[in-house]
């Protein structure tokens, strides 16, 4: 518990739980290294506030916040995470995770103790984009935690970074299209990529995508954020 595996803390969220007040916890470090990842110090970086800072910090906001969100980096990859997560748990809290799919045997030991609430997937990209995008050859992992994500009964996400230098329209509808052949019936968030944010890679600008570019196949619908 005394390992600074924390690199930051946002307070007070209304925007990273839907319909929950909230903070984050964002995890320091990760498995992969996305091209577009606007969170390099944390990514590259070591944490410097202990989960005893976070616990304490917890006991001031009960009965002030709904909900604590756990981010990064890719927080699933820390070897305390499950019982970070439980003891959040036992404080009253709802628990969300932002994860890059890439660890599912934790995953599944989280949905078997019942001790998430919400999930939000990063779908980076399809196979044959997603090495280049994530410098990773995570795919299979993702897919075997969307798997366990469809066969559980907690409410999930699936969502993607669109940067128009590395994903064309095309490639969504190829995106959306294996979503809908795996049965996901939700939405696709895709979130435009903020120019003049410090990435890990340099990038040109991106051409954001327009709420007209959005597009419907059968059960699944791309919402543009």
């Amino acid at each position: 518990m005394l390992a600074k595996s924390i690199s930051n803390i946002t307070p007070f969220t209304l925007l990273d739980y839907p319909h929950k007040s909230a903070c984050i916890l964002w995890y320091a470090g990760c498995n992969m290294r996305c091209l577009y990842c606007y969170n390099p110090e944390i990514v590259l970086g070591k944490g410097t506030i202990s989960f005893t800072e976070v616990i304490s910090f917890l006991k001031t906001r009960i009965g002030l916040l709904n909900a604590v969100v756990f981010s990064g980096g890719e927080c699933l990859i820390h070897k305390n995470i499950l019982e970070h997560i439980e003891l959040v748990k036992k404080m009253g809290f709802l628990v969300k995770i932002d994860t890059n799919g890439s660890s599912p045997k934790v995953l599944k030991k989280l949905l078997d103790a019942s001790v998430i609430d919400y999930v939000a997937l990063d779908y980076k990209a399809l196979p044959n984009k997603f090495k280049t995008i994530t410098k990773s050859n995570l795919f299979v992992e993702f897919e075997a935690s969307f798997e366990l994500l469809k066969a559980s009964k907690i409410p999930y996400e699936i969502r993607t970074t669109y940067h128009s230098e590395l994903c064309t329209n095309a490639d969504l509808i190829e995106m959306q299209n294996y979503l809908n052949n795996k049965g996901y019936t939700g939405n696709f968030y895709v979130q435009n990529f903020s120019n003049g944010s410090e990435t890990l890679s340099p990038l040109p600008r991106s051409v954001n995508l327009k709420k007209k570019d959005s597009a419907s196949i059968k059960n699944s619908k791309i919402i543009i954020r």
